[in-house]
């Protein structure tokens, strides 16, 4: 269980660095000055998009073989790894919903922004690697929170001084290595 949590902070974490939900946090922080409702709406939506992937996560892992599954997930470690070097774009804010207040702006447009996003493709995964429901919804909550939070409070001063390539290169690596390890272990047994 605690493997599994932490597992799933560390990646989530470092994906999130430069992702296009962390560009949403940044634009959300410079329009509304209730910042907590903020960190509501990115809990609301995480949680929920989260409990979804990593449900979906552990219910896929159970039509596969233990090994087979591990080959999956190995392979797709790498593929996301590999995906983490790609900059996300800001591809602008649906503003319809900004009349709604922070929070519900917050949670639509945030939810929205993790359908099909690499922390959502990340915490299918290590649900799927780990069939441990609540652990990885919980770590990976607590990772992209790890990441966004900052952004609400300190958002331009450390979009300017956080080296994004070298943490996008280092979530790369990380995200490799975790695959690398499974797959030699999947291979050994």
């Amino acid at each position: 269980m605690v493997h599994a949590f932490l597992s799933s902070v560390i990646p989530v974490a470092l994906a999130e660095i430069g992702d296009k939900t962390q560009l949403l946090t940044l634009f959300l922080a410079t329009r509304f000055a209730r910042k907590y409702a903020i960190i509501a709406g990115i809990l609301c939506a995480t949680l929920l998009n989260h409990m979804v992937s990593a449900w979906f996560g552990v219910e896929v892992a159970r039509f596969f073989t233990p090994q087979l599954m591990s080959w999956v997930v190995g392979f797709s470690f790498l593929i996301v790894g590999l995906w983490l070097l790609k900059p996300d774009k800001d591809d602008g804010v649906d503003t319809r919903f900004m009349r709604y207040g922070p929070f519900v702006a917050t949670a639509v447009l945030f939810f929205l922004a993790e359908v099909g996003d690499k922390t959502q493709i990340a915490t299918i995964l290590l649900a799927a690697q780990y069939r441990d429901l609540y652990s990885v919804v919980l770590g990976s909550t607590v990772g992209l929170l790890l990441a966004n939070v900052p952004v609400i409070f300190f958002g331009n001063w450390l979009m300017q001084r956080l080296p994004l390539n070298q943490i996008r290169i280092s979530a790369c690596f990380l995200f490799c290595l975790l695959g690398i390890i499974i797959l030699i272990q999947t291979w050994s047994n």
